[in-house]
C-alpha cells in the first residue's frame, strides 16, 4: 500500500462560521461531542498502515491545534498506533497558503529528502470530510494504489445524488484491466451550471470529485514539471537544498517555513491539483467510491449528520429549524431556518442558503 499518506488542513473556517472560523477552521470541529474530522483523518490514514509519514499540511499558525489533537489520539488509540504517531506523524506548516498543488509538491520533496531509498507513493487526504465504513475506504485505497502503480493519477469518484453546483464532476470512460471499479477520467468539470449538472446526472457516467489523489511521488513530479512547469520550477532551490531540523510540538514533529520553503512560495502562483495536474494529464483515472462520503461543506450538510439536535432550545409554533448553539434558544412563529450561536456571534439563515454563509464570514471584521 501506500507509503506516506499526506492530510491537507489549512482552511480558513468560512463555510460553518460562526462555529469555525480563521484561527478554528473546520477540521477542528466534532459532531455530536465526538472526535473532530481532523482525528478521524488521522484514523483514516493509520488503518492504511503506511510504512513512512503521515504528513499533516498546514498553513502557519495552526500548528499547535493540530499537535494538541494528535497527541490527544496517542491517549485513544492502540499502543502500536500511539508509538505511530509519535515516530511518524509531522506537521509541516506553509509559510502562508497557495492552494492545494504546492503543500503536496512540498511535501513530495521533503519526503524524499527523508528517506531517499523508499520508493514513494502518497495518498493524498481531506481533514474535514466524513468517510465511512472505514473497512470501504481501505478496499478502494488498494484500488486506487494498484492504479497509482501503473503511473496513473487517481482520484475517489463519488456517486452523485443530486445535479449539485457545488462540486466538480468527473466523467468517466473505460473501466481499468484488471482492477474492477476503477475508470479511466474522459473529462473534468468544475462546478458546472444547473443545466450542465442535470445532463451529467442523466449520462449516468459522472462521479464528483471527492479532492483526494493517489500516485507515484515520481510520477507525479515529472507530470507536474511538464504539464505545469510554472509550479514546478519554483522549487528547484528547495529541492537541491538540505532537509531542515525536524522540531517538536510536545511530542509531535513539525517542519516551520525555511529559508528555500518561503522562496518556493513567494514564485509560486496558487493553483488546486485539479487544476495544475488532474485535468491536464492523460493519465487520470477514478476509484468509484464504495464509502460513504460527505465534505460538510454548509450548515444544510452538518445538520444532515448532527445527531444532538433542539438542545436548549425552545420551539412555539416553529417547524423544521436547526439550533446549534451555546446559549438556550426561543423559536417563536418561525419555520425553516437554521440558527447558530458560537464565539459570541451568530447566525439567522433560512434553510437552502448556505451558499451566503462565506459572504457573511468574509464581511466579520471583529
Amino acid at each position: 500500500m501506500f507509503t506516506d499518506i499526506v492530510i491537507l488542513a489549512g482552511g480558513f473556517g468560512e463555510r460553518l462560521w460562526p462555529a469555525s472560523k480563521a484561527d478554528f477552521p473546520k477540521q477542528f470541529m466534532a459532531l455530536d461531542g465526538g472526535i473532530s474530522f481532523l482525528q478521524h483523518s488521522i484514523l483514516r490514514s493509520l488503518a492504511l498502515n503506511p510504512k513512512g509519514k503521515i504528513i499533516i499540511a498546514t498553513r502557519l499558525g495552526l500548528e499547535q491545534q493540530i499537535a494538541a489533537q494528535a497527541e490527544a489520539l496517542t491517549q485513544t488509540v492502540s499502543a502500536e498506533q500511539a508509538q505511530k504517531i509519535k515516530n511518524d506523524l509531522l506537521i509541516i506548516a506553509e509559510p502562508f497558503p497557495k492552494h492545494t498543488t504546492a503543500p503536496i509538491l512540498l511535501c513530495s520533496i521533503l519526503l524524499k529528502k527523508m528517506t531517499p531509498e523508499m520508493d514513494h507513493s502518497m495518498l493524498v487526504l481531506t481533514s474535514d470530510h466524513i468517510i465511512e465504513p472505514i473497512s470501504a475506504f481501505k478496499n478502494d485505497a488498494k484500488k486506487a494504489f494498484d492504479s497509482a502503480q501503473k503511473n496513473h493519477i487517481v482520484t475517489f469518484g463519488i456517486q452523485p445524488y443530486e445535479p449539485s453546483v457545488g462540486y466538480g464532476y468527473i466523467i468517466t470512460g473505460d473501466e481499468e484491466e484488471n482492477n474492477p471499479g476503477v475508470f479511466k477520467i474522459n473529462k473534468f468539470t468544475e462546478k458546472p451550471d444547473q443545466k450542465t449538472a442535470e445532463k451529467y446526472i442523466a449520462s449516468g457516467n459522472c462521479r464528483w470529485n471527492s479532492g483526494m489523489f493517489a500516485f507515484n511521488c515520481a510520477f507525479f513530479e515529472s507530470e507536474l514539471n511538464k504539464l505545469t512547469p510554472e509550479i514546478s520550477t519554483c522549487f528547484e532551490e528547495l529541492k537541491n537544498s538540505d532537509l531542515p531540523q525536524i522540531q517538536k510540538i510536545g511530542t509531535i514533529d513539525f517542519i516551520g517555513p525555511y529559508e528555500q520553503m518561503t522562496k518556493a512560495y513567494e514564485k509560486t502562483p496558487a493553483i488546486a491539483i485539479d487544476k495544475s495536474l488532474a485535468e491536464k494529464t492523460q493519465n487520470a483515472y477514478a476509484v468509484l467510491a464504495s464509502f460513504n462520503w460527505d465534505d460538510v461543506g454548509s450548515w444544510d450538510s452538518f445538520e444532515k449528520h448532527c445527531k444532538e439536535k433542539d438542545n436548549n432550545t425552545i420551539t412555539v409554533e416553529s417547524n423544521d429549524c436547526f439550533v446549534y448553539s451555546d446559549i438556550p434558544v426561543a423559536l417563536c412563529g418561525v419555520n425553516d431556518i437554521t440558527v447558530v450561536i458560537k464565539n459570541g456571534k451568530a447566525l439567522i439563515m433560512r434553510k437552502g442558503c448556505s451558499n451566503l454563509v462565506r459572504q457573511a464570514a468574509q464581511n466579520d471584521k471583529n
